[in-house]
């Protein structure tokens, strides 16, 4: 299911990025720390295939990812919107 993003805000962890999006990506929160966790879970596991992802929370009203001290987030937001918003 698509997803829009309705905002994307900062967290206490500067590696981290909440992602407001509607409608619901989850009846049930889960979370990844790393790729192979994730192999059954398509949504995470295409985040995790942005390079520079090392984890992935996705939560009732949010997704938040986290990644590698070295990404930047201007480079990551636009990909990790796509993402969300081509997700089946």
């Amino acid at each position: 299911m698509p997803f829009t993003v309705t905002s994307f805000e900062s967290t206490p962890n500067p590696n981290a990025i909440k992602c407001l999006v509607s409608p619901s990506p989850t009846i049930r929160p889960r979370s990844y720390f790393n790729a192979d966790s994730a192999s059954d879970d398509p949504l995470a596991s295409a985040l995790f295939a942005i390079d520079g992802v090392t984890n992935v929370l996705v939560h009732t009203e949010f997704v938040t990812v986290c990644k590698e001290p070295r990404a930047t987030w201007a480079g990551l937001r636009a990909k990790i919107e796509r993402v969300l918003r081509d997700a089946d």
